[in-house]
């Protein structure tokens, strides 16, 4: 029993020991301006994507969530995050990839790897876009653009792809978080009526 509690303890302070090494990586970045282009790599769903350091807030893991009824199947719900009140997006079913890492409306299995990605306060969204996996810092410099893709909306078409061949999606939170497909969470609303994800 105490092997256990040791074990967990363990974990948490290892978990907590990287969230300090990569906010203070992401602050870095952010104090450096664009010369360093700096981008943090997710997975979502199959997807690699790369995301503008200065438009995201925290990195957590995986919260509970709690299900809102009568709303789209890419909506998870709310999840509580030090004391605030998120939506959490499954990004991968919101881009019809099929879902990130859960297998119905209303369920949520995360992996040990799965992170809520939360958008900066100056998004003015209560929001949390859930990934599979945080593949840390990647430099735009070191990749070269492919152009974009038409048929994708404009937050999401910038295309790169890294040295080793892996393609790259490229998503602007701002340009998403003016969406009004992604502000329609409700399945019955008018689009006019629609709210914000976690208002």
């Amino acid at each position: 029993m105490e092997d256990a509690v040791s074990d967990t303890g363990e974990r948490r302070s290892r978990l907590r020991q990287y969230q300090v090494q990569l906010l203070e990586r992401m602050q870095a970045a952010q104090g450096t301006g664009t010369a360093a282009a700096r981008e943090l790599g997710v997975l979502v769903g199959a997807r690699h994507c790369l995301l503008d350091l200065t438009q995201m807030g925290e990195i957590v893991p995986s919260h509970s969530i709690t299900p809102v009824p009568l709303t789209q199947p890419w909506y998870l719900g709310l999840a509580n995050v030090r004391g605030n009140l998120l939506g959490v997006v499954d990004l991968a079913a919101y881009l019809g990839d099929g879902p990130g890492t859960h297998a119905d409306h209303g369920t949520h299995a995360a992996g040990p790897d799965t992170r809520l990605l939360t958008f900066a306060a100056s998004l003015g969204l209560p929001c949390a876009l859930l990934a599979n996996r945080v593949l840390g810092l990647r430099r735009l410099a070191d990749m070269r653009a492919d152009g974009s893709d038409a048929a994708a909306p404009g937050w999401c078409a910038e295309r790169y792809v890294d040295g080793d061949g892996q393609p790259w999606t490229r998503l602007d939170l701002a340009g998403l978080a003016r969406e009004p497909r992604f502000l329609q969470v409700s399945l019955h609303a008018s689009p006019q009526a629609g709210l914000p994800a976690g208002r």
